[in-house]
C-alpha cells in the first residue's frame, strides 16, 4: 500500500478517540492521584504499606490481567456491572468509557506517585506558620501546598496523558476494537499490522510516536 492509496477516513478516527480518552482519563486520574498522594503523604496509619502496594499493582501487573480483573468486575455478572449498566441504561464495556477506566486504572500508579512525591516536598513548616497565622485549610491548600507542588502536577498530568494514549493491553480486553467507538491508536496499528497494512501502521506510530515525544520533552523541560 503506498501512501497515496491511504484511507484517510480510516486513519483519523483512532488518533480522535485515543486523544479523547487520553484527555478524560488524564483529568480523572489526577483528580484521584492527588486524593490519594495527598493523603498518603501526610498520614501514617496501620496498614499503609498494604494500600500502597494495591495502589501501585497496575505498574507491574500485565496489562492483559488489569483488563480482565475489570472485564470481572464491571462485567453483567458482577453486581458492579449491572448497576453502573442501571446508571446509564448500557453496559459499560465495549465502550469508549470502558477505554477511559482501562487508562485511569493503569495510569493510577505513576500520577499518585509524582503527586505524593510533590505533596511530601511541600515544606511542612510552612503550612504550620500558615496555621498558626490564622489560615484555613482551603486556604493553606491553595496558596501554599498547591503553587508549591506544582511542578509535580505537571509531571504527573503529561505522565497520565502519555500512559493513558499508549495504554493497549487493557483496553483491548474491557473496550474491544470496534473501528470508530473504541478503536484507539494501539489498537489500530495492532489490527493494521495483522492484516498486512503497513502503511496504516507506520502512519500510526509515527503519530504517536511524535506526540509522546512532545509529552516527555515537556516532562524533561519541567525537570531542568
Amino acid at each position: 500500500m503506498r501512501l497515496t492509496d491511504m484511507d484517510w477516513e480510516a486513519f483519523w478516527p483512532p488518533i480522535r478517540l485515543s486523544l479523547q480518552v487520553s484527555l478524560v482519563a488524564s483529568v480523572l486520574v489526577m483528580l484521584l492521584g492527588g486524593l490519594a498522594g495527598g493523603y498518603m503523604a501526610r498520614r501514617s496509619f496501620r496498614g499503609k504499606l498494604l494500600v500502597e502496594t494495591v495502589f501501585m499493582l497496575p505498574l507491574v501487573l500485565p496489562p492483559t490481567v488489569v483488563g480482565f480483573l475489570l472485564l470481572v468486575l464491571l462485567g453483567r455478572r458482577s453486581w458492579l456491572g449491572r448497576l453502573l449498566e442501571q446508571l446509564f441504561a448500557a453496559p459499560i464495556v465495549f465502550t469508549w468509557w470502558a477505554a477511559v477506566i482501562a487508562s485511569v486504572v493503569v495510569a493510577f500508579p505513576l500520577v499518585y506517585q509524582t503527586l505524593k512525591n510533590g505533596f511530601a516536598s511541600v515544606d511542612r513548616e510552612l503550612e504550620d506558620v500558615a496555621r498558626s497565622s490564622g489560615a484555613t485549610e482551603w486556604q493553606l491548600l491553595r496558596y501554599i501546598t498547591l503553587p508549591l507542588a506544582a511542578p509535580a502536577f505537571v509531571t504527573a498530568y503529561i505522565l497520565g496523558f502519555a500512559r493513558s494514549l499508549g495504554e493497549f493491553g487493557a483496553t483491548l480486553m474491557i473496550a474491544g476494537n470496534i473501528p470508530g467507538h473504541t478503536q484507539t491508536i494501539p489498537t489500530a496499528i495492532y489490527v493494521a499490522v495483522d492484516a498486512g497494512h503497513y502503511t496504516m501502521a507506520w502512519a500510526w506510530t509515527i503519530s504517536i510516536i511524535f506526540v509522546s515525544f512532545l509529552l516527555l520533552l515537556l516532562t524533561g523541560s519541567r525537570r531542568s
